[in-house]
């Protein structure tokens, strides 16, 4: 995968809310301490890219354990972040498409760390899409830096 942003985060302003919290809670069935998006800051017109956010909080149900005195966000909720907002671009594209569920992660990489107070900016940019499946290359960033990227691949179950 490339070590460039899939998305130019320099064009887009970081304090936008394109969809927010009540509309992601209509496109997505995960709730409570599962939901790993804040919300959508920017989507284009076809649904094929789009940035969310995820401010990391001091009391995320992982951070008494997942290494206690230094918590780091799991890479496993770093890709279910990504896997959240590329379901809601294809619900988006495909009104009506039902329930999607996350079938793949390839090329997964980790190159750096997200904590308690961070702001987790996931980008999501579509490869190829059809009313059953989707694949999209996502990045996770924090401080500008990409910290992971993937190629998830989701379908209708």
């Amino acid at each position: 995968m490339a070590n460039e942003l899939l998305i130019d985060l320099n064009s887009i302003d970081l304090n936008a809310v394109a969809l927010d919290q009540a509309t992601v809670d209509k496109l997505l069935p995960q709730t409570g301490p599962m939901r790993q998006l804040d919300h959508v800051i920017w989507h284009d017109e076809q649904f094929t890219c789009g940035v969310a956010v995820k401010h990391i909080r001091h009391d995320e149900f992982w951070v008494p354990y997942h290494i206690p005195g230094r918590p780091l966000m799991p890479g496993v909720l770093m890709i279910e972040a990504a896997a959240q907002l590329c379901s809601i671009l294809q619900t988006l594209a495909i009104p009506n498409v039902g329930f999607l569920g996350f079938t793949r992660c390839d090329e997964t990489s980790f190159r750096g760390q997200v904590v308690p107070g961070d702001n987790f900016y996931t980008l999501c940019k579509l490869i190829e899409r059809n009313r059953r499946r989707f694949a999209c290359q996502v990045q996770g960033i924090v401080n500008s830096k990409l910290v992971f990227e993937s190629t998830i691949t989701g379908m209708k179950l």
